[in-house]
């Protein structure tokens, strides 16, 4: 098992290996001549080169770095929606289609481990979702369902934020609350494949203050990580560093009576224990006071 991860130092990008310890990091852009950053290392293909060096002494260590998002700027984040058990049965509409529901979010709507997530001032309806990250390691399209998991380099943890409101302003999209600038979280790091005998038996958790919300495993999945991979490579060619965000469990802060949003200083840990734990604090966009207004509908 390795853990990359993404990370500044003194203002400047790195990226690494964590040490076997798990204290220290091994800093890999320096070592690895033509991979500057974790998306290119994995697009060349040189993760099991990459591992050797967990066993090198630490050059930073790890409570000493700030966590950036896992690929800096993948070319594709794919999120799927409505996919544990139970999920199905927290929407009105409740009809059972037969292909996954999927969107997709940009790299900026995200940041790493232990950054704020930001609040806007447009809407008080900040939520979490919890998820596994499936990392794309070997590119590919139309990909077997039976050869799907040997496209994955490894798996890390999400909180896909969302504006509640801003995902039900008009018809047939989520687009817009999906995508706030900082309004998620991806990392702390990857984990590389040989560390997952099976996908099924995971257990994701989300805490929020300590409280448990979300609790599950993608053996509940109506879509399976390895069909994930195959249904989305049908229509698009998946390439390493692309990010599947495979769904979330029930729990989320919608789905509460009434509802119950985030604020800001409120604590969202997302946890499996064979990955880690991805903690992220909530903040406000803008200081109090602030005045900005949201588009007027037309």
């Amino acid at each position: 098992m390795s853990r990359f991860l993404s990370y500044s130092y003194e203002g400047v990008h790195h990226y690494g290996v964590v040490t076997q310890d798990g204290a220290g990091i091994v800093e890999l852009d320096k070592r690895l001549s033509g991979a500057p950053e974790l998306g290119s290392l994995l697009a060349q293909g040189r993760t099991v080169e990459a591992q050797a060096f967990a066993g090198e002494p630490p050059d930073r260590a790890l409570d000493r770095v700030t966590f950036e998002r896992l690929i800096p700027w993948p070319s594709k984040i794919f999120c799927i929606g409505v996919n544990y058990g139970g999920r199905s049965a927290e929407y009105a509409d409740t009809s059972d289609a037969a292909y996954p529901s999927v969107f997709v979010r940009f790299p900026d709507s995200f940041v790493g481990h232990d950054q704020p997530l930001l609040r806007p001032p447009e809407s008080p309806q900040l939520d979490y979702e919890g998820e596994i990250v499936a990392v794309i390691g070997t590119e590919g399209r139309r990909i077997p369902l039976d050869q799907a998991r040997n496209h994955l380099a490894g798996l890390s943890l999400a909180n896909e934020g969302t504006i509640r409101d801003w995902v039900r302003h008009a018809k047939f999209n989520v687009t817009q609350g999906k995508n706030w600038e900082r309004s998620g979280a991806i990392g702390p790091w990857m984990v590389t494949m040989d560390e997952f005998d099976s996908l099924q038996n995971l257990e994701l958790t989300t805490h929020v203050n300590g409280e448990l919300r979300q609790s599950d495993t993608p053996a509940t999945m109506k879509y399976s990580i390895d069909y994930q991979i195959h249904y989305l490579s049908s229509f698009t060619t998946l390439r390493p560093g692309d990010l599947i965000l495979t769904g979330t469990p029930t729990g989320a802060g919608a789905r509460f009576d009434p509802p119950i949003w985030l604020n800001p200083g409120d604590v969202i840990d997302v946890h499996v224990p064979e990955i880690g734990t991805l903690r992220n604090i909530v903040a406000d966009e803008f200081p109090a006071g602030s005045h900005h207004q949201a588009p007027s509908p037309q």
